[in-house]
């Protein structure tokens, strides 16, 4: 009885029977959950933002709901916060919340594999999935939300703005933070069905490659509207030959109206295209160039 209680062997192994035993079945995980995982992520995005971990106490915040239920005992539940403690960063929809979704999805493997006396997900495969994914997937947001969706908004209210109208400032923040939490929730969503695969269905499906070219043409043709309507350069150089006025405006115009402000936003992309975007500096320079011409008399 002495030798069977000191053999290592026989101690791992009523160790290992004990940690099966206290382990309890995770709860099912609903939509509901789903929800309110994905809106404390989206609410707090930005609110705890720190230097040394980034976002990652908002993603954790988020996951709160999620990892109390999928984790029953004090010592799992502390592992799981502090592994989504580390340094996360990554845009919040299209990143943040297909991530939420996967990151889900991978927990609650773990849980019941655990629970179960199976052999369980990795804590180093959920981190390095977050921290493999949220770099790319940063970049297709970025470029879609920060560089589409919210000026496409911004151009739909403008005219309300220069009517003086509050909601031409007010309505253009409400609809793009409305657009973004209901398709975030659907990452959510196909980030938790879809599991690690998710991200190339992003990445890398016809659909949604096909959304997000649809998404840049639209962003386009706004940024074309915007700077005809609202990209005021005109000519102011007037001459006389054989007592006849030439108006260099009135020529302009009956070639190609708005050829002055598209020849400034040209300048514009040429400049960003070479030195990259450096949006003050470009100002800073199209300023100059225009108060010189603005001395001859040309605009």
């Amino acid at each position: 009885m002495t030798e069977e209680k000191n053999n290592p062997a026989v101690e791992e192994n009523a160790a290992q029977e004990t940690e099966k035993g206290t382990i309890p079945e995770p709860d099912k995980i609903t939509n509901r959950d789903l929800m309110k995982a994905w809106f404390g992520w989206w609410w707090a995005n930005e609110v705890n933002h720190t230097f040394d971990r980034m976002l990652a106490p908002a993603f954790c915040f988020g996951l709160i709901p999620i990892l109390k239920k999928l984790y029953k005992t004090k010592d799992e539940l502390a592992k799981a916060l502090q592994r989504h403690l580390l340094f996360f960063n990554t845009q919040a929809t299209w990143g943040g919340g297909t991530l939420m979704g996967v990151t889900i999805s991978l927990e609650e493997a773990r849980a019941k594999a655990m629970a179960k006396g199976e052999e369980a997900i990795s804590e180093d495969m959920i981190s390095n999935t977050k921290v493999g994914l949220m770099g790319p997937l940063a970049g297709i947001g970025d470029s879609i939300d920060s560089g589409t969706i919210q000026y496409i908004f911004i151009a739909i209210f403008l005219p309300f703005a220069q009517k003086g109208n509050f909601l031409g400032c007010l309505l253009p923040f409400v609809c793009f933070a409305t657009a973004t939490y209901i398709y975030g929730y659907y990452f959510t969503k196909m980030g938790y069905t879809l599991g690690r695969s998710a991200a190339k269905e992003i990445m890398t499906s016809g659909r949604m490659s096909s959304v997000i070219d649809g998404l840049g043409v639209l962003g386009l043709f706004m940024m074309g509207i915007m700077a005809g309507q609202y990209v005021k350069i005109k000519s102011y150089l007037k001459f006389t030959i054989s007592h006849k006025t030439f108006d260099l405006q009135s020529i302009l115009n009956t070639i190609m109206p708005g050829i002055l402000p598209l020849l400034a936003i040209l300048l514009l992309y040429w400049y960003f295209q070479k030195k990259g975007l450096k949006i003050t500096r470009g100002l800073i320079y199209l300023t100059l160039v225009l108060i010189v011409l603005s001395i001859f008399y040309i605009v």
